[in-house]
């Protein structure tokens, strides 16, 4: 079987990509996930806030008795010219990836603000990543920002990191836009290489006992699919970028769905999680076995063939299923 593809131009030996997660910190683990067939890896994010805090405290420490000894500080060079301790650590991490394996390594970059920290975009690039994730995570509390404010700041942050980097970006979204179509054209036509359809937002949960807001990690389900299934099949037929689908990737099933649907290819941390890197050669050999059974030759063959466009009944990626699923319950 042919299970080569493409996503952001390069090309992938198949659809199956370890997503960002701790997975990645580790040479060894990233080695026997390549050894069991994945065909590229998302390394973890480096996120604004490590590198922001790490450069506020450094110069603070800077400038205690400034006052005092203002000639003194003529002798200390500028916060800026310190490598953030966190930030050294992430980019020796892709530099000893790409000496380790022979697969690309996808950076991922997670923030939200315009500022200095967008520079790291090109750290990243000369640490030797083959492209880069860019993963927006916002909660827009401020009722003073309009829907509009946001979708800017959104395009503006690709644009910004796209205008530092040549290697190619994705942008990694969450599912809350009120008109997500035309938010994704909006990153395509701004030059996004790719979408990863979708951010998981982690909720928060109440503890009663201690009466607090507690942290609380919940691993992805094969459900989890079902939304980034519906909008990879919307948007496959509209926009010119790369597609990924990530949430629910538990298995050769949920990979095959995908890749009908329109995805290039499908990002999993979860099952590697629960299962280990083996895991990935199962859902490779489970994958080739279905396309001998259903006579398919290549994935490319497959890409799309349920999507929005080419299915008998486009209806049922809109309004008609929530009526269906209703009406099945009476």
């Amino acid at each position: 079987m042919d299970l080569k593809t493409k996503y952001l131009g390069i090309e992938l030996k198949n659809p199956i990509v370890p997503s960002a997660s701790p997975l990645s910190a580790h040479v060894d683990t990233v080695k026997e996930m390549e050894a069991n067939g994945a065909s590229a890896v998302i390394m973890y994010s480096l996120f604004e806030e490590q590198i922001l805090q790490e450069a506020e405290a450094l110069d603070a420490y800077l400038m205690q008795g400034a006052n005092s000894f203002a000639e003194a500080l003529s002798y200390f060079p500028e916060p800026d010219t310190f490598e953030n301790k966190d930030a050294e650590e992430y980019l020796n991490q892709v530099s000893k990836l790409k000496a380790a394996v022979d697969i690309p390594v996808i950076g991922s970059l997670n923030g939200v603000s315009a500022g200095g920290w967008m520079d790291y975009a090109q750290k990243i690039e000369q640490a030797g990543a083959d492209a880069l994730e860019l993963n927006i995570y916002y909660i827009p509390t401020d009722p003073a920002k309009t829907a509009t404010d946001i979708e800017n700041m959104y395009v503006e942050d690709l644009k910004t990191v796209k205008s530092k980097v040549k290697i190619p970006v994705a942008v990694k979204l969450s599912p809350y836009f009120s008109a997500f179509a035309n938010m994704a054209k909006k990153l395509d036509d701004a030059g996004a290489d790719g979408l990863v359809l979708f951010n998981r937002f982690y909720q928060p949960d109440i503890d009663l006992e201690e009466l607090e807001v507690k942290a609380d990690l919940e691993l992805s389900r094969p459900y989890d699919l079902r939304l980034p299934l519906r909008w990879i099949a919307i948007l496959h037929p509209i926009i010119k970028a790369s597609l990924a689908a990530s949430s629910g990737i538990h298995g050769a099933e949920d990979v095959l769905k995908a890749v009908m649907a329109g995805s290039d290819i499908t990002q999993l941390a979860s099952a590697l999680i629960q299962k280990g890197s083996g895991h990935i050669k199962t859902i490779l050999q489970d994958m080739e076995r279905w396309m001998e059974e259903h006579e398919y030759e290549s994935i490319e063959q497959m890409k799309g063939s349920m999507c929005h466009q080419t299915v008998a009944e486009p209806a049922a990626y809109e309004r008609a299923n929530y009526m269906k699923v209703l009406q099945s319950l009476r």
